[in-house]
């Protein structure tokens, strides 16, 4: 062979190579969903040029503030974010010379870099305590496109949470377990393919699927909070009667220019249904002293009497306890003797007996 078939076979060859390297770049990158429409070809069938370093690193934050109070039904928006790293790759497998091997293995190298693509991302927010629950139409998210490093979601996920009324103040850690999948290998099938009946299949990747737990704040505000925790005195039908309440601030925080009312509905009722308590510290009681009155067809029972607490938080703004149940004790009037009518009532009854004696007696006669 000489010089110009040598030279007229080189160029050969370097155009041959580009072609592959322009084909391979028109061919688009397989999705997930794509790569498991079809049995992907065994190892034999396969050339693994590189072994790539890096994955998804998913994190969670929240948007606004994650401050809430006792009682709040709030919509809890969070955002998954990517900062996964594509540390570089090692070859494996040489291509020595060959110009087509080569564009084979810069191919590969394009498909190793979406190493850190979470795809299938999906997640839920658990709660480990009672005093937070999570609305079932809102526990689970799925994100609907893969999640590259450096970009957000267009939209956050939203979870529906409820504070109870009963929840100390501090902060609750709602756990977020997330699975996902991200590309761990790339082999590529050098035209092998086409045996199986896929002659576009340029290359196979492999998934490694996640599964790990997140944690996201929510933050319950210190508040003052009132409890109802003793109750003496009882109710009598037909009577007026002093029922004594003592309210305690079982909160976190003082409640200035406390006002204590009773709401009650027939057979009940009050002349003054609001008593002041004044400031109470955390921790601090105050009996209030009402009087009420029931009517006397009052059934024989324990009522629940509505009452709640107006005072001044630690902003001096107005705020409420909330309905608070007291329960007391109902009891019907003792009946007493009443002597005189017994009395009367016996001489009535003697007088009629002697009229129908004494009417008896004529009739004979």
């Amino acid at each position: 062979m000489d010089i110009n078939e040598k030279a007229l076979l080189r160029r050969f060859g370097l155009v041959a190579a580009g072609l592959c390297i322009l084909m391979a770049a028109l061919v688009p990158l397989t999705s997930v969903s794509a790569a498991k429409e079809f049995i992907s070809p065994g190892y034999e069938l396969t050339t693994n040029y590189y072994r790539s370093y890096g994955e998804p690193d998913i994190s969670v934050s929240v948007v606004g503030d994650t401050e809430v109070e006792r009682g709040d039904t709030v919509s809890l928006e969070v955002v998954l974010s990517n900062r996964g790293i594509f540390y570089g790759v090692k070859s494996v497998t040489s291509v020595g010379t060959s110009e087509a091997d080569h564009a084979i293995s810069l191919q590969e190298l394009e498909y190793e870099k979406l190493r850190t693509v979470a795809n299938g991302v999906k997640t839920s927010i658990v709660s480990g305590t009672e005093y937070i629950t999570i609305d079932p139409a809102t526990s689970s998210q799925t994100l609907e496109d893969p999640l590259y490093p450096g970009e957000l979601p267009e939209d956050p996920l939203k979870f529906t949470i409820t504070v109870s009324n009963n929840a100390p103040a501090g902060v609750y850690m709602l756990g977020m377990p997330i699975t996902y999948e991200y590309q761990s290998d790339v082999r590529m099938t050098g035209g092998k393919a086409v045996s199986l009946g896929l002659p576009d299949l340029d290359h196979v990747n492999y998934y490694t699927p996640v599964n790990r737990t997140l944690y996201v704040p929510v933050i319950v505000k210190p508040a003052a909070k009132f409890a109802v925790t003793d109750i003496s005195g009882g109710l009598e039908a037909g009577k007026d009667s002093t029922v004594n309440i003592t309210y305690t601030n079982i909160g976190e925080l003082p409640a200035t220019d406390a006002v204590a009312r009773v709401i009650l509905m027939k057979p009940l009722g009050t002349d003054n249904s609001v008593r002041s308590l004044g400031t109470l510290m955390p921790g601090e009681s105050r009996t209030a002293s009402f009087s009420i009155s029931s009517e006397m067809q009052a059934l024989d029972k324990a009522y629940a009497l509505d009452t709640e607490v107006k005072y001044r938080d630690a902003d001096e703004d107005i705020a409420y306890s909330g309905n608070i149940k007291a329960n007391v004790r109902m009891h019907s009037p003792e009946r007493q003797v009443n002597v005189t009518g017994l009395a009367l009532a016996g001489i009535l009854i003697m007088f009629v007996v002697l009229m129908i004696k004494s009417v008896k007696k004529k009739r004979n006669g």
